[in-house]
């Protein structure tokens, strides 16, 4: 059983995926933190079956095996649904990798690859704490330890709310959180 997405007006929406493989497409968790007008988070994941087989490596990272997403839906079967939420906001992934592999996973399951909105919060984080360059760098890891964050690394929901926090964090000291009854602008940040 799938949990219902958040719904409401957001600011932006962090979003995350775990994979089964060293194939981008390979999702088998996807995470979105939705944040609100009053910087609010709402989280929500869901495991999905990725239809290939998971690599040793990528279950002991993130613990998500076949027994985990037996059942699952792929993520063809719940794309259309995401999307609609999606494509109304801006997005914030953790790198770029989040981005490609929603690609990936749309041109491996027949599914519509949409231009959406992202951006990335490893770019606003060097931009508001540049002294972590050479320093652990801006990995959500160190920007845990760094920015005492509680979360539980490598879950696709946890992380997801993890980049909205470095976000909301950076807007923080650097000064440029917009008004709250506006969406997020990234040029503000940078």
């Amino acid at each position: 059983m799938i949990a219902t997405l958040p719904t409401g007006d957001f600011r932006f929406i962090a979003l995350d995926v775990e994979t089964a493989c060293g194939d981008n497409a390979s999702i088998c968790q996807i995470g979105l933190a939705c944040v609100d007008m009053n910087n609010g988070i709402r989280t929500w994941s869901t495991f999905l079956d990725p239809l290939v087989p998971f690599a040793p490596f990528n279950t002991r990272l993130h613990g998500i095996g076949p027994e985990t997403v037996a059942g699952a839906p792929a993520f063809a079967q719940i794309w259309p649904d995401l999307l609609l939420r999606l494509n109304r906001q801006p997005l914030v992934q953790h790198s770029r990798f989040d981005e490609r592999a929603i690609q990936a996973a749309c041109r491996a399951q027949g599914q519509v690859a949409p231009r959406l909105v992202w951006h990335d919060s490893v770019s606003i984080a060097r931009a508001a704490w540049p002294e972590l360059k050479g320093n652990g760098g801006h990995g959500l890891a160190n920007l845990k330890r760094h920015l005492d964050l509680e979360f539980r690394h490598h879950d696709a929901g946890e992380d997801a709310r993890a980049a909205a926090m470095v976000v909301l964090r950076a807007e923080e000291i650097m000064a440029t959180a917009v008004p709250r009854d506006r969406p997020f602008q990234l040029s503000l940040l940078l």
